[in-house]
């Protein structure tokens, strides 16, 4: 029987943002959402992605005299890359001697990616933490989440699945047979805003929502506050109140406050970030939306 591989965009250990405890994080490749905020652009598109660090680059010209088409030139502070002509820019990492090129995408089996994690078993158990699924979108990989984690709980390993739920419930239903803990992003409750900063509308993510409670899966979820996208008080009410009637499934929401960590991998990937301009969130709204979650009785957290 074929083994089954997946795309892995980063492997991140001891993380401490992505559920309880020390935990690794498993970013994962592909996403059916268009957040225009999204912090990890690596991950949203299928398939291997260069990075261009140009605070590495030595400007030795080894890379300009590989490229084809002439699509690499020195500049003043680095390498300019047009990435549409040069198709021979995967080789880039293993020409440059500098690592100023970098391949983000690792193809993977389940059961290579499942020997990694478990190597710091010995940190989740005296942590409580564990291995957290991400992306991009990880149920797009659902076989591949499914395999490793199914191999991860053989050894007791809390598992983790940080999803939009823009799925099939079926395929979900299926990895959630192998996961701990659900980590749900919830960034609209009307479905124009949502298509408006997501691309896609949030019927489907909704109603998985309330799959996930009614299996009385335990779930964190994330309400993401994004000036000028999602920011109306009233739609942010109604996702609080969406939240409560989820019931006790959910053990706590963290209001993520907009930030632009995610600015820097854009510039490397030679795209233009697309929220540049955008504010920070206005403290004023914040303590609205402290005092709602009050008001329902939410154990919550404010971050970013």
């Amino acid at each position: 029987m074929k083994e089954i591989t997946g795309l892995v965009s980063n492997i991140q250990r001891y993380s401490t943002k992505d559920g309880p405890g020390l935990r690794t994080t498993v970013f994962l490749t592909g996403c059916n959402l268009r957040c225009k905020w999204c912090a990890n652009p690596e991950s949203m598109y299928p398939g291997k992605k260069i990075f261009y660090h140009s605070d590495r680059c030595k400007r030795c010209g080894l890379c300009v005299a590989a490229a084809n088409n002439n699509s690499i030139a020195l500049g003043e502070s680095g390498c300019i890359i047009n990435r549409e002509a040069c198709t021979n820019l995967a080789e880039m990492p293993d020409i440059c001697p500098y690592d100023a090129y970098e391949t983000k995408g690792t193809e993977m089996t389940a059961e290579e990616l499942s020997s990694k994690l478990i190597r710091d078993m010995d940190f989740y158990k005296t942590s409580g933490g564990g291995v957290t699924f991400s992306g991009g979108e990880p149920c797009l990989q659902d076989e591949f989440v499914y395999e490793t984690a199914k191999l991860l709980k053989n050894h007791n390993i809390h598992t983790a699945l940080d999803t939009a739920a823009h799925i099939k419930k079926e395929k979900l239903a299926k990895i959630l047979e192998v996961i701990d803990l659900v980590l749900l992003d919830i960034k609209a409750f009307d479905p124009l805003i949502h298509e408006k900063g997501t691309l896609v509308k949030n019927d489907l993510i909704l109603k998985n929502a309330k799959m996930i409670a009614d299996i009385k899966k335990d779930m964190l979820v994330r309400i993401v506050i994004i000036p000028g996208m999602n920011d109306d008080l009233d739609d942010i009410r109604k996702r609080l109140e969406f939240v409560k009637s989820l019931g006790n499934s959910v053990k706590q929401t963290d209001i993520l406050k907009y930030h632009k960590f995610g600015e820097g991998k854009y510039l490397k990937m030679g795209l233009e970030y697309p929220m540049s301009g955008t504010p920070e969130c206005d403290d004023n709204l914040i303590e609205k939306i402290e005092d709602i979650a009050r008001s329902l009785d939410l154990k919550f957290t404010i971050g970013a």
